[in-house]
């Protein structure tokens, strides 16, 4: 599929075909109306779009992560909104997105499915479909196994190729000796690169996170495997400071750089760090709106990733419109940052810093916790908290007893009592799935003790 680097909102309905107009404009109903000018500044605008130089593909610079689909009552363990999905999709299909990044891990298992029950509404040749071999566990490295998993994602997108085929997470858990365990010692990097050339896989990459062993080993075989993009981490607080936040991790400007010294797309992942950059504290706020009143906050961070040409597409799970409304008010079409902006965000970033956040994404790779804990709600609930200004030092810190009940009140609002931290058993089976590399355990006991503190009043 080949689209100009600029097309019109009129031009692309047409060239996508009538029947994907109808049902892009059915599913305005209820999400746009005349005095929504948000969205309506979204029609008029144009997207931006990215030439892979591997096979030439015209790729959208917004793409939609089918990670965090909505479900239907908004509980992470309902059933995903298919009507919403498909609403969401027609809206990014009409409005120019073209990539859709799924995972057989995604959604428990769910978020393929879904991704090809909406898409497969559509021609085939106005998007792209990327998803990945989530060979995680051992049961799945045997060669059968994870051959079987990659024809299953065949089946559940309900197509005869995908576009973009990535080597899942490389870097995590073991570094090098998983890497070879889940695709080498099986054979099964060599049958991907067999079905890149019977063309049923029209690119393969991989997405890299944890070791920076694998991610330089894997680019130093470029020649051999001609990868033809990679995804990595890359936002404007992980640009210089991923490395100070979590000594495993590696500073996007390193992986960007090794990307463009070799020709290489970039498929950026996290661009909000799970949500944290569109969730700053209100003194980053205030500074930020002060540049940019009219700008959300999230913008500065899709702007900032757009700003740097070998960027091929920059992935958002966008669960609710008005997210997907505003990520294309950023990229369609993108105002690259200048100098002096990028240095301002750096600034920001650096700004950041001063608060101890844990470094969590909501990836919820560690989930499920066999205890039955809620990980990502934890670490999330004490992350807001800082960011608030909830987190107190000691009884006799400032505003000590609203810092306190907004702490308390809240953390039970948004974990169930049987998923608290306080279940936490140390089993570290949760550690080994985490892209961040975070001592899980450890957090989940300091929060516990923390919250124990709190409620006896001995802090």
């Amino acid at each position: 599929m080949k689209k100009p680097s600029n097309i019109s909102r009129r031009s692309f309905l047409k060239r996508i075909g009538a029947g994907t107009a109808a049902v892009g404009a059915a599913s305005l109903i209820g999400c746009d109306n005349s005095t929504d000018t948000t969205a309506s500044s979204i029609v008029s605008g144009e997207m931006t779009y990215r030439t892979n130089p591997s096979t030439g593909d015209v790729v959208s610079l917004l793409g939609y992560g089918m990670m965090r689909l909505p479900t239907i009552n908004g509980s992470a363990n309902s059933d995903i909104d298919q009507e919403m999905v498909n609403r969401l999709v027609d809206y990014a299909l009409e409005h120019g997105v073209n990539y859709f990044d799924t995972s057989p891990a995604y959604c428990k298992g769910h978020s393929e499915t879904a991704t090809g029950i909406a898409l497969s509404r559509h021609p085939r040749d106005s998007y792209f479909i990327a998803t990945k071999l989530s060979n995680f566990d051992p049961s799945t490295w045997s060669r059968e196994a994870s051959i079987a998993m990659y024809h299953n994602s065949l089946r559940e997108l309900q197509t005869d190729h995908i576009d973009y085929m990535l080597l899942h997470a490389v870097g995590i858990g073991s570094g090098m000796e998983e890497y070879e365990n889940r695709y080498v010692k099986n054979g099964i990097l060599d049958f991907l690169v067999e079905e890149r050339a019977a063309g049923r896989i029209r690119n393969l990459g991989f997405s890299y996170h944890g070791d920076i062993k694998v991610f330089d080993y894997l680019l130093s075989r470029h020649d051999q495997y001609k990868w033809d993009f990679v995804q990595i981490q890359m936002n404007y607080l992980d640009w210089k400071y991923a490395k100070d936040v979590n000594s495993n991790n590696t500073n996007a400007e390193y992986l960007y750089g090794e990307l463009t010294k070799r020709g290489i797309p970039a498929i950026i992942m996290e661009p909000l760090l799970g949500g944290r950059l569109s969730k700053v504290p209100d003194r980053i706020v205030a500074r930020l709106k002060q540049r940019e009143p009219e700008r959300s906050v999230a913008s500065w961070a899709f702007r900032f990733c757009g700003t740097y040409p070998g960027v091929l597409t920059i992935l958002s799970g966008m669960t609710m419109m008005e997210h997907l409304q505003d990520n294309l008010l950023s990229l369609a079409p993108l105002k690259p940052l200048t100098d002096e902006e990028l240095a301002f965000l750096q600034d920001t970033a650096t700004e950041m810093m001063r608060f101890e956040t844990i470094p969590c994404n909501d990836c919820k790779y560690c989930m499920p916790c066999p205890y039955g804990l809620d990980i990502p709600a934890i670490l999330q609930h004490y992350n807001k908290c800082i960011n608030e200004g909830n987190v107190a030092v000691n009884s006799q810190s400032p505003d000590y007893q609203r810092a306190r009940r907004a702490f308390l009140v809240g953390y039970d609002r948004s974990v169930p009592k049987l998923r608290q931290a306080s279940h936490c058993i140390g089993c570290h089976k949760c550690v080994h799935h985490c892209p961040q590399r975070i001592d899980i355990p450890a957090e989940l006991h300091r929060i516990d003790a923390y919250v124990e503190q709190l409620k006896q009043g001995t802090l």
